[in-house]
């Protein structure tokens, strides 16, 4: 198998002329990683034709096979792959898109897609066969039958972009890239069919082999997808290669395109169309107003014209391909010239859509596809836009840009001035429009100045429609200026809230003096009672319909309600004359004491503070209220008033300052911090707690080991552990010849908490522990949560050998009950001991016999079977539990452990 060319004009001219290019692919004689596939229809030698590899309406039709049907297909060739392999049957990538030019459609990517998929979308797109796809897999790599390709094969796949002599181009490797940009190139070869040295419709000189003195066959290129087999594998087979249809011929044979055909034939068939009509879709272009096509379609059973199916997004129109191409008729002369088509058609949507081209059948065979395309359609109402309005004393200037889909030419523009018309044409250059709008050209901009009375309020302009569709509003813009001098008009705004909350109002809103930039003032009153605000909050969309005034003109301000109906009143106060009313309204206050709402958001600790922060809300008025912030205990109070654009945004009644940030003092190691919302009348409402610590600076642990004892090979230790940097129990490490005991420190030590307040009295351990037979060294060290581990003291222990040994692993307390839970074993005794349980000094037995794999492991001569969990019967309270073994001897018992726990 053969790595193919790297495919460029340059290329396959030079490889037609010189012949400087590898041998096509050695007849597919795969080793043991091809699995063998049964033939659907041998073929014959003697059905070759040099000329005619494939009919056109055959390897150009995109809709050959569907996804599922590759997939039964590639399942079919391969029963099972190697171990370690992906064959491709069961071969999957994620794809990218691809953009859409005149040779394919582009390809819409995907995560996870199967090979079968891959290959479908390309062939659609490209419009290439999906069996030819299939077939060049096989020729150029034995995609399709191998049971263990390498990751090269799939690089590699097609050979696009692959010589001979050098790597595969980067941008085309990958099974993805390597099917796209192949089915690609053969898009390329057919739409410029000069650019190549082998041209359908005429002779050709093909060389056997790469070795010029093989010689040369003169054959005669029948259609283009012939033309393009050879462009891109460029060598004839000769007769020792077709004698022996399977096998090798003799040193001067190619085998590239005899296995193609060969390998088409027997998985698909005859590679003729039988009757079915083929051509080509040359071009399909979007013009304004509608959709033009262009190119040829032939039905081998005529040399009359057919006809041509044309899909505008689903709306049917059929042509007649009889104009005259030379070029076609060179091509086919059997068939003569006048099969072309080159047709406009109206469109009546706007949008896009796909524009589907089908060559209908005459006689035998079927309707064949020429192929689809995604297209704009250009029909419908105006568009345009207004690009500034500048307006000074007396006049206004207007530009932007409006053009009618339906057509080409400029269009008028109609300019409305507190409904006074003028009328302009759209015909100024606007390049920046060629992008958006190709076909439509850049004669559509405007430019006009107008002129306006000093009072002018508005200006409208309006897109005139010249075809399907509607006249647009193309904006309208505020073109009120301030005057030189105050001319008396009156204050304009709006209110654009009024909500009453329990007690209080909030309001909303902006207000202009149209003599004067400045902010104005607004009078609220509420009953007889008065006071000024000044409208000078930002307002942005304010600035955006009055220009000229900037953004300072909105408020926003809170007025406290009585109980009984009152009327609320605000003013916008003239610079000179009149006032304008912008609200008054009858309201009454009442609170209805509903709790407070909010959230505790975060407690971030930086070295002895913590700063919190959160927001709250009493439904009952928009003012800010109180936060209660308490750390294990000490409160802090705060008022929630600053910015939270969040909490303004999902309750936009209340505003935005409802919230808090406060930083507090915490004590050393953990501690809670818990935040309570302040009703202004009513209940409170807890926001949350959170538990934080102070930061670990790595102080050394201190501690104290207070007991070491042994019982036969059982050791007691006792003592207690504190690391400086926390209040938390720490693990404390027991060693004893190397072996580590991990315990935690965790049990009440009034007396320690009393020396160390700061920490508590959680700080204690006491556990038992195996020692070995005869002395050893046990040492305790204290673990530090980030820095070095002290050593809290040694102490020399003798283990007994033959005493019993065990540990009490837990006792958990239920609902009248307690279960114990541990392990036990008498060396000298063979089977299971029995371990006796004292509830409040009431004696109970447990068998030690369940199955403990751990203690097996750690005591193999033992074996495992010396656990023991068993639930006992308890009175309801506080009980003290102990657990012993007796020696086999009754000379003593082992205490395995005691430890207090309450029954509910």
């Amino acid at each position: 198998m053969r790595r193919s060319r790297r495919r460029s004009v340059a290329a396959v001219i030079a490889s037609w002329a010189c012949a400087i290019a590898l041998l096509a692919a050695a007849p597919l004689a795969l080793p043991a990683t091809v699995a063998p596939a049964p033939s659907a229809a041998a073929a014959d030698a003697s059905d070759w034709n040099p000329g005619s590899i494939i009919d056109d309406a055959v390897f150009y039709d995109g809709a050959a096979m569907s996804a599922g049907e590759i997939q039964s297909f590639l399942d079919g060739k391969v029963r099972s792959c190697q171990s370690g392999y992906t064959c491709l049957k069961d071969y999957r990538q994620s794809t990218d898109n691809r953009p859409a030019d005149k040779y394919c459609n582009g390809y819409s990517g995907a995560a996870n897609e199967s090979a079968a998929t891959i290959i479908d979308k390309v062939a659609r797109s490209c419009g290439i066969s999906q069996k030819a796809l299939l077939v060049l897999l096989q020729k150029e790599q034995g995609l399709v039958t191998s049971t263990a390709p390498s990751a090269w094969n799939y690089s590699a796949a097609t050979g696009q972009g692959c010589p001979d002599t050098a790597p595969c181009d980067a941008s085309t490797q990958g099974f993805f890239y390597q099917v796209y940009y192949g089915a690609r190139q053969f898009e390329v070869y057919r739409l410029n069919p000069t650019w190549w040295g082998y041209q359908a419709g005429r002779w050709n000189n093909i060389l056997y082999n790469p070795s010029a003195s093989c010689g040369t066959q003169r054959v005669f290129i029948e259609n283009q997808a012939t033309a393009g087999l050879y462009i891109y594998t460029p060598y004839v087979p000769n007769q020792a290669a077709l004698r022996n249809l399977y096998g090798e011929g003799d040193g001067c044979s190619a085998y590239g395109n005899r296995n193609f055909w060969r390998t088409f034939t027997d998985w698909f068939g005859s590679t003729k169309a039988g009757g079915r009509p083929f051509g080509s879709a040359d071009a399909i272009e979007a013009y304004p107003g509608g959709i033009r096509v262009r190119g040829w379609a032939i039905d081998p059973d005529t040399s009359d014209p057919i006809q041509v199916r044309v899909s505008l997004a689903g709306a049917i129109t059929t042509l007649t391909a009889d104009a005259d191409r030379p070029d076609v008729g060179a091509a086919y002369p059997g068939a003569g010239s006048r099969h072309g088509f080159d047709t406009r058609i109206p469109v009546t949507t706007g949008g896009s859509g796909q524009v589907c081209l089908t060559a209908v059948n005459t006689g035998s065979g079927s309707d064949v596809s020429l192929g689809c395309r995604e297209m704009p359609f250009y029909t419908g109402s105006p568009v345009g836009a207004i690009d500034s309005v500048k307006v000074s004393s007396g006049s206004v200037t207007v530009a932007g840009w409006a053009l009618d889909p339906d057509t080409a030419a400029s269009i008028a523009v109609h300019a409305y001035v507190d409904g006074v018309g003028t009328a302009i044409t759209a015909n100024r250059s606007r390049p920046d429009l060629a992008g958006p709008y190709p076909a439509h050209g850049t004669a559509h901009g405007f430019t006009a100045t107008f002129t306006v009375p000093l009072d002018a309020k508005q200006i409208c302009l309006y897109g005139i429609n010249s075809g399907r569709g509607e006249n647009t509003t193309l904006g309208c813009r505020s073109i009120m200026t301030p005057a030189a001098r105050d001319i008396g008009r009156a204050p304009m705004g709006y209110i654009d809230s009024f909500d009453v909350v329990g007690t209080t109002a909030r309001i909303t809103g902006w207000a202009i003096d149209p003599d004067t930039k400045n902010s104005i003032a607004v009078h609220v009153y509420v009953g007889g009672s008065g006071r000024a605000i000044t409208a000078n909050g930002t307002r942005t969309d304010v600035a955006e319909v009055y220009p000229a005034y900037g953004s300072r003109h909105g408020f926003d301000t809170i007025v406290d309600l009585p109980a009984t109906a009152t009327n609320v009143c605000l003013y916008a106060i003239n610079t000179s004359g009149e006032n304008t009313t912008l609200v008054c309204r009858t309201v009454q206050g009442a609170d209805q004491n509903r709790a407070p709402i909010g959230a505790f958001d975060s407690a971030t600790v930086s070295g002895r503070t913590a700063t919190v922060k959160g927001w709250a809300i009493d439904p009952d008025t928009v003012r800010p209220i109180a936060v209660r912030i308490s750390v294990d205990g000490k409160i802090t109070t705060v008022t929630a008033q600053a910015s939270r654009p969040d909490v303004g945004a999902a309750y936009p009644v209340y505003g935005g300052s409802h919230g808090f940030s406060k930083t507090v003092d915490i004590p050393i190691g953990p501690s809670r911090v818990c935040v309570t919302a302040v009703n202004s009348r009513g209940p409170n409402t807890d926001l949350g707690c959170r538990d934080i610590t102070t930061p670990d600076e790595g102080k050394t642990p201190i501690g104290s080991v207070d007991e070491v004892s042994v019982s036969g090979t059982t050791a007691t230790v006792r003592g207690w552990a504190i690391d400086p940097d926390t209040a938390r129990p720490i693990a404390v490490h027991v060693y004893v010849r190397g072996s580590a005991t991990v315990l935690t420190a965790d049990r009440s030590r009034p007396d320690v908490a009393k020396v160390y307040p700061l920490y508590g009295a959680a700080h204690g351990f006491h556990a038992t522990l195996q020692v070995p037979a005869g002395s050893s060294q046990l040492c305790i060290y204290a673990i530090n949560t980030s820095g070095a581990n002290p050593l809290l003291g040694c102490r020399t222990v003798t283990g007994v050998a033959g005493a019993p040994v065990g540990s009490l692993d837990a006792v958990t307390a239920s609902t009248g009950a307690l279960t114990v839970r541990g392990w036990a074993f008498d060396p000298d005794v063979s089977g299971p001991v029995n371990v006796r349980v004292t509830i409040d000094g009431a004696v109970r037995t447990v068998k030690a016999d369940r199955d403990r794999a751990d203690v097996g492991a750690a005591y193999p001569a033992a074996g495992p079977l010396h656990g023991f969990e068993q639930r006992l019967t308890a009175a309801k309270g506080g009980r003290r539990v102990c657990v012993s073994v007796l020696d086999d001897r009754g000379g003593y018992s082992v205490e395995l452990g005691c430890t207090s726990v309450t029954v509910r």
